[in-house]
């Protein structure tokens, strides 16, 4: 159990050479899945190594940024394409197929008698061989399909742990992604904060081509690593997203495995106990020095029966006009992936204001040193 997800760690990990696991920094896992970008969801271990790893990276590396978050992205990718592998060999429809067989059986059983188990009373020649002829037949058919029902039980059992263990790394990439989009902006806002705005005043003081060249440079390379660090932040919205709906196969399989357990502890042995007490009562019926304690047992016997019948029933009933989902459920997964989507909109908005503030901000620079040099020149 769980093959298939075993190449997918459980420990977050950071590099800027998502190719070369020899450079692989292992850091220790949290168990916090909160959403928000809040250092609050680290432990202190694992922000100092966020902190750490912020004075490794370098923007006026091409290739590091580039490369930045791009190990997290592609098993991410993997694990997605796992998953989908993983739910697209289930076949649900099967369990459905199976216990349908067992309604069919035995209604078909049923419905050869006039009036239910108890019809052959009224023609007790030959009846009884008649009637443990079907049974013997009908109870054939219905345990061969209670054992493909216990070996889907079993394989329904196996998936719900394995969606466990789905889950669990799911949770460990989400808490990767926000580790590097920390990381990320942590020394974007250093940068523009420092080495860009020396740049930008050793250009304007000295007015050579190649400071302006520097500056510019940096600046470009602050825009890629930003729209590095949103596709980060794209892919960890994906991540999170991924959590619930691993969550909603779960709950089905689990409802399944309930609706087979049903079948086998109590539609079953219910009609193998009524056949057992049809037997008994026309064997009864036969002795007439006993047809005052058959009748009397007859009738208990219908009572009971009928009881543990309605109860069976309405319960039955339940469980199969309930939905899968529930209502509430889909509504507040609805609203919480159209928060998100809202947030991601109201992100990019603003990402493209400050980008073209910034564009307007360093063509009016650019303006005023092409001024200050025609003056110098003058």
């Amino acid at each position: 159990m769980g093959e298939e997800f075993k190449e997918f760690s459980t420990t977050p990990t950071l590099t800027l050479d998502p190719f070369s696991e020899a450079k692989q920094e292992v850091m220790e896992k949290s168990d916090s899945d909160k959403p928000a970008l809040d250092e609050s969801i680290l432990t202190v271990e694992e922000q100092k190594i966020v902190d750490n790893f912020v004075q490794k990276i370098d923007l006026t590396d091409s290739s590091m940024i580039l490369q930045y978050g791009a190990g997290t992205q592609k098993k991410m990718a993997d694990f997605s394409e796992a998953a989908l592998e993983n739910v697209r060999t289930k076949d649900l429809g099967e369990v459905g197929n199976l216990l349908t067989g067992v309604v069919k059986e035995l209604k078909e059983f049923d419905e050869e008698e006039e009036k239910g188990f108890f019809g052959f009373l009224k023609k007790p020649v030959n009846k009884i061989t008649a009637l443990k002829s079907k049974y013997t037949k009908a109870e054939s058919n219905v345990n061969e399909i209670c054992k493909a029902l216990e070996g889907q039980q079993v394989q329904l059992l196996k998936d719900v742990a394995l969606l466990d263990k789905m889950y669990e790394v799911n949770l460990t990439y989400f808490k990767e992604l926000t580790m590097y989009v920390m990381a990320g902006k942590k020394k974007l806002e250093e940068v523009r904060n420092t080495q860009l705005p020396a740049l930008v005043e050793q250009a304007q003081r000295t007015g050579f081509s190649e400071d302006v060249q520097e500056a510019r440079d940096l600046a470009a390379m602050c825009d890629r690593f930003e729209k590095k660090i949103h596709d980060l932040e794209l892919t960890r919205t994906i991540c999170m997203q991924t959590a619930p709906q691993i969550r909603l196969i779960q709950g089905n399989n689990t409802q399944m495995v309930e609706k087979i357990q049903s079948t086998l502890v109590n539609t079953i042995p219910l009609w193998k106990s009524q056949m057992v007490l049809a037997l008994g009562v026309e064997h009864s019926q036969q002795a007439a020095k006993a047809q005052r304690e058959v009748t009397n047992m007859t009738n208990e016997l219908l009572k009971k029966n009928a009881e543990k019948l309605k109860m069976t029933t309405i319960e039955t009933a339940k469980e199969t006009n309930r939905g899968i989902v529930d209502l509430e459920t889909l509504k507040q997964t609805n609203e919480t992936l159209i928060s998100t989507l809202d947030e991601v909109m109201q992100i990019q908005a603003e990402g493209r204001t400050k980008r073209q503030e910034a564009e307007q901000e360093m063509k009016r620079m650019e303006n005023e040193l092409k001024t200050k040099l025609l003056q110098i020149q003058g």
